[in-house]
């Protein structure tokens, strides 16, 4: 008789680093390397232009996940700690994570480090980390990358490449959608003949329909639909409602 046993899930250790404002890196690691924590906040001042590292922001704005082999029992273990100022994320975590069965634990905030008159003493220094940006990013390196979102059904007639395109120039849009509609199908034709004939540079488009990842629309604080947003470059702009009219996706692209 044959049995069918259960796949062993990934192993790995997640780190997510939030800013005040609501912005987000986080790495996923199954070597489990040490400080990553540095190099998130590397990445932080790189894409928001700030002084130097927000250091300040460990272990506060924290969340870590981190699955493991036990050696002694072979059964495999986890453990899902977020910080308080950080815990209204709990369903953007599992979704970055893919850990939607995991109970996350609250963590305890060292109170020298964590008190809120403390933090906020370093917003005159770090003002871009009171702001929101719409950043998700994730690193694999010292270096990071834009992160892999689901797809939609109509991603297709996007450009899906998972990186920031290279060059101070490249674009990075999300554009949020109800389902598979004729506004829906007008709308991304206009935009994508908008991209391609006029914008120039290399860009990357994620098309995310609310239906299927509402937490992701939920976290971008999307209200109505067709909703496009550039990321990048800054500052964050976004559209909702019209994406019928070249002029207006130009001047939110900010080339008009």
């Amino acid at each position: 008789m044959n049995y069918q046993t259960s796949p062993t899930p990934p192993l790995f250790k997640g780190i997510a680093l939030f800013t005040p404002g609501g912005d987000l890196v986080y790495c996923i690691d199954p070597s489990k390397k040490t400080q990553w924590h540095v190099n998130l906040c590397a990445t932080l001042q790189e894409w928001l232009g700030l002084v130097e590292p927000p250091h300040f922001l460990v272990p506060c704005y924290t969340a870590t996940f981190d699955r493991w082999l036990d050696p002694n029992t072979q059964v495999v273990k986890c453990s899902a700690v977020a910080y308080p100022p950080v815990w209204r994320y709990r369903s953007l975590l599992n979704l970055i994570f893919e850990t939607h069965e995991v109970v996350w634990s609250q963590g305890s905030c060292p109170e020298e480090l964590c008190d809120p008159i403390v933090v906020a003493s370093y917003r005159e220094r770090f003002p871009q980390l009171w702001e929101n940006h719409d950043l998700v990013l994730q690193v694999d390196s010292p270096i990071a990358r834009a992160p892999e979102f689901p797809e939609s059904d109509l991603s297709a007639i996007a450009r899906t490449d998972p990186t920031r395109p290279e060059g101070s120039e490249g674009y990075v849009l999300r554009l949020f959608v109800s389902g598979r509609t004729t506004a829906t199908e007008k709308s991304l034709h206009t935009l994508y003949q908008v991209l391609e004939e006029s914008l120039g540079v290399p860009y990357t488009l994620k098309v995310i329909d609310i239906h299927k990842h509402p937490e992701q629309a939920e976290f971008s604080q999307i209200s109505a639909t067709p909703t496009l947003i550039k990321l990048w470059p800054l500052p964050v702009r976004r559209i909702v409602g019209n994406l019928e009219d070249p002029n207006t996706i130009a001047r939110v692209l900010g080339y008009y």
